[in-house]
């Protein structure tokens, strides 16, 4: 079963230029979670892309590999320290994201080789091994750590707050707002489908609304729009079709929703590396294929025949 390289962008889009337009989309994400969580949020974020790029350039060189900067450990970088707590000790985004380009990037051979979302392998890594420290999460413009998630606490928060971002959580997933607002930029410059968080976001609303949850709640809480705009677009690790697509993100849904009803956490990380692993299966079923002329056009010259 052949995994296809990408990014898979049409037309004068290069490489740099696309993570260069992703990193601008996730600035909104950003600035909101160093507004809601202070300084300790932003030494977060730039250790993380540090980790990441300096791990691309010794893993690189240690390949034989060029050593080009393309964009992509910054994105990957960006990522994992949005959906890291604004309480994790110093050392947590390094090691993420070293581990996320050494065993979820560089092993499979670097950008477009990947079958798997580095950022998500970077956290669930963390998840793991760190377990304490990845669920202790701060409120908003306070120091002290609090268990009160939205996920944790169902209708404990105001819709305006979880739209807003003043509720406790990751450090870029909070703040609905800017998320949207760079999806909203993505989708305008044409490097996401905007299927993708659409459907997504469809498939758990309406889960939840049959399940007899608040679907708007569930929406508005934890890392799923996040995931929708950031995660569950990857250029690599998605398929390549617009069905496929479709399909990669309401399974999505299903196992976001079912473990968030069933369970009762977040575990959005662990889904898109589980999907990420069904990618080949599902272009295999949904990338057309080329066989030569078309059956009607074959039958009718054996007639002539």
């Amino acid at each position: 079963m052949e995994v296809s390289i990408g990014p898979h962008i049409r037309g004068d889009w290069d490489t740099k230029r696309i993570m260069l337009c992703v990193v601008l989309a996730l600035i909104p994400s950003a600035v909101a979670g160093i507004y809601y969580f202070g300084y300790t949020a932003l030494e977060i974020i730039v250790l993380s892309v540090l980790g990441a790029q300096i791990t691309e350039l010794i893993g690189l060189k240690v390949l034989g590999k060029p050593t080009e900067f393309d964009g992509s450990a910054m994105v990957t970088g960006l990522i994992l320290a949005l959906i890291l707590p604004p309480s994790a000790p110093l050392w947590v985004p390094i090691v993420g994201a070293a581990f996320a380009m050494v065993f979820f990037k560089l092993l499979f051979g670097g950008l477009g080789k990947n079958i798997f979302n580095p950022a998500a392998g970077g956290r669930v890594f963390l998840l793991l091994s760190f377990a304490a420290v990845m669920a202790s999460f701060p409120a908003p413009g306070a120091d002290a750590v609090t268990a009160a998630s939205p996920l944790a606490s169902t209708g404990s928060y105001s819709y305006m707050d979880l739209f807003l971002g003043n509720v406790s959580g990751s450090i870029g997933e909070t703040c609905k707002l800017a998320i949207i607002i760079g999806g909203v930029i993505l989708i305008a410059l044409g490097l996401i489908d905007y299927a993708v968080p659409l459907v997504y976001a469809l498939t758990c609303m309406v889960i939840a609304l049959v399940a007899g949850a608040d679907s708007l709640y569930h929406l508005l809480s934890g890392g799923l729009l996040f995931a929708a705009f950031f995660m569950a677009t990857d250029y690599v690790t998605t398929p390549i079709t617009r069905r496929g697509r479709v399909i990669f993100a309401a399974g999505l849904g299903v196992l976001t929703m079912v473990t968030r009803l069933m369970v009762g956490t977040e575990s959005i990380s662990f889904m898109i590396l589980f999907m990420n692993g069904l990618v080949p299966m599902i272009d295999r079923f949904t990338v057309p294929r080329s066989f030569g002329q078309p059956k009607k056009e074959r039958r009718a010259r054996k007639n002539e025949q």
